[in-house]
């Protein structure tokens, strides 16, 4: 009795210190668990284990890093494009704009071409005859003395000159011989060819630019009224540079057909393609360059001028092969690949060039129907009653395509090319000729008018057909001037710019230089582009200002002028 009751104390001492011992293991447990979960989750996210981490926990994470659960992350592993939806949006929109440049790029190509053409035509069918008409006016209308009547109007005079230019340029071209021109040529090594053609479109260039200049200087030398202070040299020097002009461009043309024609019948083609490869060259030289619009204007009208001016010049290397072929038309095949590898070469060159040129610009493929309706209003604007000038002279501003020397160098090829003897033969084949080319020159100007009427009024220009033309652009000497009196001007003062400039009205400027501003309206803000962004900046004090050149309009745009500080 008295041993159960001295055991029965210690058995409850046992068990309560196992009930301790038992509270302290599940504490530590616990504990345990927590770092380990811990210690998992530091190796879950920092990627490695700690030294302290169990065999256990070391093995169970490294199963996890199986190559087997990497192939399958990596094959099923999945990503939300619609989270950059605006990204991904506007790179499809730029591969649509790529599929549509070369449409709409040709479209503004062959209206180009068929207006190269219109001008080109002109020269041989409607100028003799206004030219004849003029001669008749100024034979007769001495005779009928009426008084107070000018002799001959402004067009007149002006067609005229170009007759007289075309007449003694047509003389002077019977002294240079194309066949000692065709054998000094073909002497010269590939590379020396593959260098002079590149410098004879270098120096084309720089003929059409100054050479309208000379033409223009001409014409208003000739028809400016006479009440006005003499100002120039005369008309008759005018006159002899504007020959001398015409007859070194047509001079300078006949080399490059030349070089051409020495390309095609070379064994090995190798000249033909390395002046093929050239116009890939020109893809170098334009892609990667910053453009805006005007500067885009500028060479689609440079591409129009060149493909035109090429076709004419492969004309005149086949009428030459063919001649010495005694016109055999199985020669002509034989060059007919050539002239459509030449083709297809130019246009892929053109639609590469300009598709990544307006990839990199962010420029739309709607910018090639604002070309078309500016190139149109000019044809439009040329056929009105108050036109300002002849279409023409448009044309050969604005793509720098001068017809005159081009359609002298085909008339000497055709003269001497086709034998013709007896003054009756002459005669016959002068009307075989011309029928068809004015039947040509009738129809292609009706389309061109409906087309250009249509252009015109899908870009809601008819108001601008009614405007007086813009006013010359002042001159640096007088642009400085207003902008030292504008600086002069009080500080207290405020100053205005208006930026946004219509087609015709012009910066007022302080000072005696005022212009008069016609009403705007809103489609004179139809294709209106700014040249490089220059904003306005306050120098040292404030006092300053560097204003921004006012926007441009296209129809202010011709090949030469001088947009974002260059010329394309």
């Amino acid at each position: 009795m008295a041993d159960s009751v001295a055991a029965g104390p210690g058995d409850e001492k046992e068990t309560e210190n196992e009930d301790k011992d038992r509270e302290k293991g599940a504490s530590n447990n616990t504990t345990r668990a927590e770092m380990s979960s811990g210690a998992s989750e530091v190796t879950e996210t920092l990627g490695f284990y700690e030294r302290n981490a169990s065999k256990k926990d070391k093995k169970r994470n490294l199963s996890d890093l199986s190559l087997v659960r990497f192939i399958r992350a990596e094959l099923t592993r999945g990503y939300f494009l619609e989270h950059n939806e605006a990204k991904y949006t506007e790179r499809r929109e730029r591969v649509y704009t790529c599929l549509r440049i070369p449409k709409e790029l040709e479209k503004l190509m062959i209206f180009g071409f068929f207006l190269c053409l219109d001008a080109f035509l002109y020269v041989f069918t409607l100028l003799p005859l206004r030219v004849l008409l003029a001669l008749i006016r100024l034979l007769t209308l001495p005779c009928c003395r009426l008084s107070g009547t000018r002799i001959l109007q402004p067009a007149q005079v002006c067609d005229v000159l170009k007759g007289f230019i075309l007449v003694l340029c047509y003389s002077m071209m019977h002294y240079v011989d194309y066949s000692m021109m065709y054998h000094m040529i073909r002497g010269q090594s590939v590379i020396k060819l593959y260098i002079i053609y590149n410098m004879l479109e270098v120096a084309d260039r720089l003929f059409s630019s100054f050479g309208q200049d000379i033409l223009d200087a001409l014409y208003w030398t000739a028809t400016e009224p006479k009440e006005r202070k003499r100002a120039h040299i005369g008309v008759i020097p005018h006159f002899l540079m504007a020959v001398l002009y015409v007859f070194l461009h047509a001079i300078l043309i006949m080399v490059q057909a030349t070089t051409l024609n020495v390309a095609f019948n070379s064994h090995n083609k190798s000249l033909l393609t390395i002046m093929m490869s050239n116009n890939f060259v020109e893809i170098k030289g334009s892609v990667f360059k910053k453009f805006e619009k005007n500067n885009l204007f500028q060479m689609s009208n440079s591409d129009i001028k060149e493909r035109f001016t090429n076709y004419v010049l492969l004309l005149i290397v086949c009428l030459r092969n063919m001649e010495q072929f005694s016109w055999n038309p199985d020669h002509f095949w034989v060059l007919f690949p050539d002239v459509c590898m030449v083709i297809a070469s130019e246009v892929a060159v053109d639609v590469v060039k300009h598709a990544f040129i307006t990839k990199f610009n962010d420029i739309t493929a709607d910018v090639y129907s604002e070309y078309r309706a500016s190139l149109a209003f000019d044809l439009v604007s040329s056929r009105q009653k108050n036109a300002y000038t002849d279409y023409s002279d448009t044309v050969s501003r604005r793509m720098g395509f001068i017809p005159l020397p081009l359609a002298l160098l085909l008339i000497r090829v055709v003269t001497s090319s086709v034998k013709i003897q007896g003054s009756l033969s002459l005669v016959s084949w002068g009307c075989l000729l011309l029928s068809p080319l004015f039947i040509c020159l009738v129809l292609n100007s009706i389309v061109l008018l409906g087309k250009s009427c249509l252009y015109v009024k899908e870009a809601n220009m008819e108001e601008k057909l009614f405007q007086k033309p813009p006013s010359a652009a002042p001159s640096r000497t007088s642009s400085r001037t207003n902008r030292v009196k504008y600086n002069s001007s009080p500080p207290g003062d405020p100053v205005e710019e208006d930026i946004a400039t219509s087609v015709t009205s012009q910066p007022i400027h302080n000072g005696d230089h005022s212009t008069s501003v016609l009403p705007n309206s809103e489609s004179d803000q139809f294709l209106t582009t700014p040249d490089e962004t220059e904003e306005k900046d306050l120098s040292q004090d404030g006092m300053e200002l560097t204003h921004r050149a006012p926007k441009k309009d296209l129809l202010e745009i011709d090949r030469f002028t001088i947009c974002g500080n260059r010329i394309d």
